[in-house]
């Protein structure tokens, strides 16, 4: 009777023993916090992200992009920890045709997309058969023909919204010709075609001023408002993490994105 007696209280510890070393919660992640940005304004806003989290203990290492695509794929493929440059259309759309699940865990800045022109100063001046350049990704495409509708130069169908191509174009009285480019590339085509619908991040890298440079810019409460995005797989609960959200929607990036940008791009938060 000892015996079993014995043995079932050597169980029960044994088994008190397991659930304890079960429920001990994971060790925080440690080292730098890789953050993949496009450069330009993103890149400008991180290293100040940078830079306060680094006061507070907290180790960033940036990757700078100048293309939309690899900050998701090195994401995806665990490279980065966390990437900052696109709005939830964009996210939403590539975890779609990709096939990948990346979320999206706070929100960043505003960037209004404008349409600049170094040989018009109104979009009232095109005329019959001009070159407008554009962004070729599904979202920014789609964003891009919007702004142009908004602006009553050419009308799409009804119901194409945010999928919205460049053969949803149901009136174009100009008979306009519409140039699609990888987003980068669109600011450098200015000198070859009449106007463009650029990306504020990439009209900034470029030298232009939205607010002054541009010849039609969306309303800053437009809804592509960019994110920060990570993995399905925890990745919102790593302590780390969790501070770059915090110093990012924190007071002084506001204001240094007021003072910086001067209106162009916009705190979404």
């Amino acid at each position: 009777m000892k015996r079993i007696f014995a043995l079932c209280l050597t169980v029960l510890l044994l088994g008190t023993l397991l659930t304890g070393c079960g429920s001990k919660p994971a060790a925080s992640p440690t080292g730098p916090l890789k953050v993949g940005v496009t450069a330009g304004p993103h890149e400008q806003i991180m290293e100040k992200v940078k830079e306060l989290a680094k006061a507070q203990g907290l180790d960033i290492e940036l990757v700078v992009f100048s293309d939309y695509v690899q900050p998701n794929v090195l994401l995806f493929e665990k490279q980065l920890d966390v990437n900052s440059y696109q709005h939830q259309p964009y996210l939403d759309k590539f975890n779609k045709d990709q096939k990948m699940d990346l979320i999206s865990i706070a929100t960043t800045v505003n960037f209004p997309m404008g349409v600049y022109s170094n040989k018009i100063k109104s979009l009232s001046d095109l005329k019959s058969g001009d070159k407008i350049s554009l962004p070729n990704d599904p979202t920014n495409g789609a964003r891009s023909l919007i702004l142009l509708q908004s602006a009553g130069i050419i009308k799409l169908k009804e119901g194409s919204g945010l999928a919205s191509t460049v053969k949803d174009i149901a009136e174009n009285p100009l008979n306009l010709q519409f140039i699609e480019l990888e987003a980068p590339m669109v600011a450098r085509s200015l000198p070859d075609v009449t106007a463009a619908a650029i990306n504020t991040n990439f009209a900034i890298e470029a030298g232009l001023n939205p607010v002054k440079d541009s010849i039609f810019i969306e309303p800053k409460d437009s809804p592509w408002v960019n994110v920060i995005a990570v993995r399905p797989d925890g990745s919102k609960d790593d302590p780390r993490v969790q501070q770059l959200v915090k110093v990012y929607q924190s007071d002084a990036i506001k204001q240094f994105i007021e003072e910086k940008f001067d209106g162009s791009v916009v705190a979404g938060f």
